[in-house]
This record gives structure tokens, C-alpha cells and sequence, in this order.
């Protein structure tokens, strides 16, 4: 993605500049070096990629905040928040030692925060300069911050909801007997373009492969009668994602008689966990409770060992981040969170249905971002 991008005002990227920095005084770090990527964006408003070459977002808890890159990339900061805000920039030329300079940022002994989209080779040289001190995991420790959505950010996951919603408005259409998924994905591409800058992924799995729960696309024709897994996400906005999960019978209403009887069984099962999952969102729960709602249910039913992964994800400025709705998670949700709830049943070889809607932590409870028809159509 490039800088060309929609962005927030400048005093949006400020005030998380400031918030950042306050983390970093409570924790008693010395400071932290973010990497490009999601993280970086969302403090600078910058999509700047360099490549294998060493860029960072350098905040230090006694000095000024500073960005090292490559002189040749440079001048990309400009299509960002980056010269608004009060961050030096800190060029590097080809044989210059990047690294260094990030480390001499710091000038006191507390641990370090990594940002995680840094590679291992950069990891490795920062932790060499940086010792004895620490090395932490910034994502961790600004997950309070990355985590609760701001009203800003929850007006662009809004718009990408709805803008994914009115691609699966149009899938039923598209799931034609005799034509292949690759054939419906190409068709689905283009409908995401219409409204996002960019395609996230496509999942169109038809019968046996509705079971493979991270299945894409391919030759196989469509039958009346098939079950059919539509998992479609796009790149919205400033960076925003979007990702929703229905599953559809080939022929419509008409043809569900047509489709396995126990898939038709079970997908009323998948369908109450997922709904159940979804009313019990609320601020002040562990993440893991919505986890166990619907894992409960399904398990009940006989099918919790089709049921193999987490229930959802965090989303924003990366399609997957904090906070996982899993059983290990014990996060407390809190208002402006945003998390898919995405409980599946796959029965390998045969077929398999997901429904997937996003959601957002209210202060009295939860909202689904996507309104499309969760029946079987």
C-alpha cells in the first residue's frame, strides 16, 4: 500500500504520539522502535515501505521522537502526517549503520519495545547495540492503545463493513451451477474493487473444500446443492480491513432441500452458537467467554472436534491483531474493541460453513458491523 492513502487529521496521529509516550513513562521503558507496517501507520499515517532496508518509528522516553530511513525513501514521509508532527527525521545512506543510530536514541537503562512487523535480522541487530537492556514486545504493550478503536477508526470499519456487506448482497447471484469458484472469485474481485483500494483475500469453498477452513479457490464446478463458504475481505480507507464470512447453498432457496441433510442440520447449530456469541459481547468480559459460548454449543451438538480453530480475531489496520476471541484469552473487552465472531463446522471431505460478522465492544454491550441475511440462501 502507498502513502497515497485517505488520512486522519494531523492531531489524530498527535494525540496517539502522546498516548504512546505516556505507556512508555508508565512502564519505565526506555523507549520503543517500531517497524513500517500497521503499527507505524497508525502512529504516523505513513504506509512507507523500504523494503529489507531499515525504517523505524523510534520513541525514547527522554528525547524527541525521530523516524530512520533511507535517505532514497525520504522523501515518501511527505504523503503522510509525518510533517505535521513533531518527529525528527533521521536519513541513513547506504552503508551507514541504521541500527546504531536508532539505538542512540536511548539514553536510559529500562527495557525496549520492539515493534512486531521488525525482521529477525533487525531484532537482532537492535537487541546486539541495545544490551544490557531488554527487549519487549510493543504490541503488547501498546495493545490498550492499537486495540480500542476511536470513533475516527470506528467510522472507517463501519464503511468497510458495509462495503463488504453489499459485495455478499451480490454472491447469491454469482454461485451458478456449472461455473467454477474461480470463476466466482474472479467475479467477487470485482465487486470488492468497487469500494475498497484493495483485495484482501477470497475464499470460495464449495462443497469438500468448505472444510478447509483457509481454503481460496479453484476448478471446481458448482453443483445444485452445494454447500458453499464466501469469506471475502478488502483494504478500506486510511488501511482499514474488512472481513465477513457467509455461507450459501448453489441454487438459492430453492435448492437447500438439495443440500446434505446433515449440513442443513448442523448449520442451524453453527447458527445459534454464532448468534449466542454475538449477544454476549459486552465490555467487562474475558475475550474467552465469547470463545466458550459458541465452542459450547457446538460441542454440545456433537460437532465440537469440526470446530478446530479460535472464534475471532481483532481487526483495523491489520486484518489480524488483538484481541483474539480464544479460550486462552483472558483480555477484558472494553468499549471501541472490534473482533470477529467466527465460529465453523468442517467435516473433512465432505463440506463444511463458517458465518463471520465483526464487532464492536459498546459501553452497554456489542454491535455487528455486518447486517447481511445470516440464513441459508
Amino acid at each position: 500500500m502507498s502513502d497515497s492513502v485517505l488520512l486522519f487529521p494531523s492531531s489524530v496521529y498527535a494525540d496517539r504520539l502522546d498516548r504512546a509516550t505516556e505507556i512508555i513513562h508508565q512502564q519505565g521503558l526506555s523507549g520503543m522502535i517500531i517497524g513500517t507496517g500497521a503499527e507505524f501507520a497508525y502512529l504516523t499515517g505513513s504506509w512507507v515501505s523500504t523494503h529489507e532496508r531499515f525504517t523505524a518509528l523510534v520513541l525514547s522516553a527522554d528525547g524527541p521522537a525521530s523516524i530512520i530511513i533511507p535517505e532514497v525513501d525520504a522523501g515518501d514521509l511527505q504523503q503522510s502526517a509525518v510533517p505535521d508532527l513533531d518527529i525528527n527525521i533521521i536519513g541513513w545512506s547506504d552503508g551507514d549503520n541504521a541500527h546504531l543510530l536508532a539505538a542512540q536514541q536511548f539514553h536510559s537503562d529500562g527495557p525496549v519495545a520492539l515493534g512486531s512487523s521488525l525482521t529477525t535480522a533487525h531484532v537482532l541487530a537492535l537487541q546486539n547495540l541495545l544490551a544490557p537492556r531488554q527487549s519487549q514486545l510493543a504490541s503488547r504493550i501498546l495493545s490498550g492503545l492499537f486495540g480500542t478503536k476511536d470513533d475516527a477508526e470506528l467510522e472507517q470499519l463501519s464503511g468497510a463493513a458495509q462495503a463488504i456487506d453489499e459485495v455478499h448482497a451480490q454472491v447469491p447471484q454469482l454461485l451458478q451451477p456449472g461455473r467454477t469458484e474461480e470463476e466466482v472469485a474472479k467475479d467477487i474481485e470485482k465487486l470488492i474493487l468497487e469500494k475498497h483500494s484493495a483485495v484482501d483475500f477470497i475464499i470460495v469453498g464449495s462443497g469438500p473444500h468448505g472444510a478447509n477452513p483457509h481454503h481460496s479457490f479453484s476448478q471446481r464446478v458448482l453443483e445444485v446443492g452445494d454447500p458453499v463458504v464466501v469469506d471475502i475481505g478488502g483494504t478500506f480507507g486510511p488501511g482499514y480491513h474488512s472481513d465477513c464470512t457467509r455461507t450459501y447453498v448453489v441454487g438459492g432457496v430453492d435448492a437447500i432441500a438439495q443440500a446434505p441433510a446433515e449440513f442443513r442440520d448442523y448449520y442451524q447449530i453453527l447458527y445459534r452458537a454464532q448468534e449466542e456469541a454475538c449477544q454476549a459481547v459486552r465490555p467487562g468480559i474475558p475475550a474467552s467467554t465469547i470463545d466458550n459460548i459458541a465452542r459450547s454449543i457446538i460441542t454440545d451438538a456433537g460437532y465440537g472436534e469440526a470446530f478446530f480453530h479460535r472464534t475471532g480475531h481483532g481487526i483495523g489496520l491489520s486484518t489480524h491483531e488483538e484481541p483474539n476471541i480464544s479460550a486462552d484469552n483472558d483480555l477484558i473487552l472494553a468499549p471501541g474493541m472490534c473482533f470477529s465472531v467466527e465460529p465453523g463446522i468442517y467435516l473433512s471431505g465432505q463440506h463444511g460453513a463458517r458465518i463471520e460478522d465483526i464487532m464492536v465492544v459498546t459501553e452497554d454491550g456489542g454491535r455487528r458491523l455486518n447486517n447481511q441475511p445470516r440464513e441459508l440462501r
